[in-house]
Order: C-alpha cells, then sequence, then structure tokens
C-alpha cells in the first residue's frame, strides 16, 4: 500500500543521517503554518528600506501635486486679476476714444458744393463763386451753395443726408480740403481757399 499512487506522505522523511535514520521535516513548511498561530517573519533590512523609500517617494508625490494644484489656483487668480484690469483698461480707452469720436465728429464735417438741385458739383464753383444772400455763390450766372454733412457719390450725384445750414459749433472741409466758415448771422458761409 506504500507505493500506490496518492498515499505517499506529504513531508517524506529524509536520509541524512549516517546510519540511514529519518531526519525530522524541515520546520517552516508553508503547507503546515496554521492561521493565528503563525507569526510572520519580520522584515529583512532591505524590504524595510524599499517600503521606507516607497512610503517617502508617495509622500513626496502627494506635496507635489498640492505645490502644483494650489500654484495652478494663484495663477487663475492672477490671470482673473490681469483680464479684468485689461479689460478696465480697454473700456477706458473705449470710451475716450468713442468721447473724441463724438467730439470730432460734431466739429469736423464735410462739405459739397450743390446746384439748385442738390446735384455735387466741383468745389470751385463755390469757392470762386460771388457771395450772395443766405450762403448763395453766384459762378457764371448760376446759384451754388454748400450742402453740410450727409453723403455723396461724388461729382454728378445728388446729396443726401445733410442740411444745407452749416451746424453751430462745427469747421467745415470740403473733399480739395478748403476750409469753410461760418458767416455772421449763422446761415450765411463764406468761401475761403487754400487747405
Amino acid at each position: 500500500m506504500e507505493n500506490e499512487p496518492g498515499n505517499e506522505a506529504v513531508n517524506p522523511p529524509r536520509l541524512d543521517t549516517a546510519d540511514g535514520a529519518a531526519a525530522p521535516p524541515k520546520r517552516g513548511n508553508i503547507r503546515t503554518q496554521e492561521p493565528g498561530v503563525t507569526q510572520p517573519r519580520p522584515p529583512t533590512l532591505a524590504e524595510a528600506r524599499a517600503r521606507d523609500k516607497a512610503r517617502k517617494a508617495r509622500e513626496t508625490a502627494e506635496r507635489f501635486a498640492a505645490e502644483q494644484a494650489a500654484n495652478a489656483d494663484r495663477r487663475r487668480s492672477q490671470n482673473r486679476k490681469t483680464l479684468m484690469g485689461a479689460v478696465a483698461v480697454v473700456g477706458v480707452v473705449g470710451a475716450v476714444a468713442l468721447g473724441y469720436q463724438v467730439f470730432k465728429r460734431d466739429t469736423d464735417i464735410t462739405a459739397s458744393c450743390v446746384d439748385a438741385n442738390n446735384v455735387v458739383v466741383p468745389d470751385d464753383y463755390c469757392g470762386a463763386g460771388t457771395p450772395g444772400m443766405g450762403g448763395v455763390f453766384i459762378f457764371a450766372g448760376a446759384p451754388y451753395r454748400y450742402y453740410y454733412g450727409g453723403s455723396s457719390g461724388g461729382v454728378g450725384t445728388p446729396a443726401t443726408g445733410g442740411t444745407l445750414t452749416q451746424p453751430s459749433r462745427t469747421t467745415a472741409k470740403t473733399k480739395s480740403g478748403s476750409t469753410i466758415t461760418r458767416g455772421g448771422f449763422g446761415s450765411s458761409s463764406a468761401g475761403s481757399l487754400g487747405g
């Protein structure tokens, strides 16, 4: 029966002695440990060092991640403040530019010389014409006057969107660069060539 399969001893006796007697089984075999009774062996020096090194690396990585998060929060806060400052500066510059444009628009307007039907003619007709009543200039026997503001497509096109009276507190300039000054009672104009 000893030679039948499955009847072998778990720990067969060793024949280590000189007389051939069986030696007792080796202690600490994994098959003979009992839960709750067997005590774990203390870690070796190399294992203790490796555990300590892994713990320090984990702590360093956690500290680094916390520092990176704090730096990212600080950068976001600083970028937000910088953006708000830039928006404020752009807002102030925009307000100043808008005020300048409004002021500039109110003081400088374009004047075109037109005939009795408000059709644009060359600026020389008004500039070289003889001044008459109510801002009218007589050139070659025909009446011409300045048309202030508005728009036109050039000589031969009708002027629209403006007025025949120069608005107060404005400086009118022709497309050729001549400056037009207001007359004595507000509605008359005198041409001033040059420019």
